[in-house]
């Protein structure tokens, strides 16, 4: 398993891991079949978050083939430069193997080499696993947003979380 920082040549890849992910998960924000990017969109997100300094996405490779991800999406203004806003997927088959937690460990060290003081994200309540992890990896509840998704024609909750690095 290797992590690593994505390459402009990972665009459609990239697309698919990302769309297979949320076909898999009941947790992402984007139902199957919403997310409507093609291969040159993503080409050209990448291209503008390698050329920011507060913005990166690690996927995780399993024999060549994209298991993981991990955006991290940084604040656009003087005031919030300083944190990022984390989405992490990985494939169902590939969950509870220590894939997140790599993934995390090498946001971190980006984060601490580019003196981004705050990782935040938000999750489904009803994540158990992934509440998990995040706990696991130093992320604290910071608050609840109240029937913040509608999964299902069910209200959900989502947990407000951050880590400061």
């Amino acid at each position: 398993m290797v992590v690593r920082e994505v390459e402009e040549s990972d665009a459609e890849n990239l697309v698919a891991l990302i769309k297979q992910v949320e076909k898999e998960s009941e947790f992402m924000l984007m139902e199957p079949g919403e997310r409507q990017i093609t291969p040159a969109q993503q080409q050209q997100r990448i291209h503008s978050i390698q050329k920011s300094e507060n913005s990166t996405i690690f996927v995780a490779e399993n024999e060549e083939q994209l298991v993981g991800y991990i955006f991290a999406m940084g604040g656009t203004a003087k005031r919030n430069q300083h944190s990022v806003y984390v989405v992490i997927g990985i494939l169902k088959d590939y969950r509870g193997q220590g894939i997140g937690t790599t993934l995390f460990e090498k946001l971190e060290e980006w984060a601490v080499e580019r003196k981004i003081r705050r990782l935040e994200l938000t999750t489904v309540t009803q994540n158990v696993a992934g509440v998990a992890l995040y706990k696991k990896m130093g992320f604290e509840v910071e608050g609840t947003k109240k029937n913040s998704l509608l999964i299902d024609g069910e209200f959900v909750d989502e947990y407000y979380m951050a880590k400061l690095v």
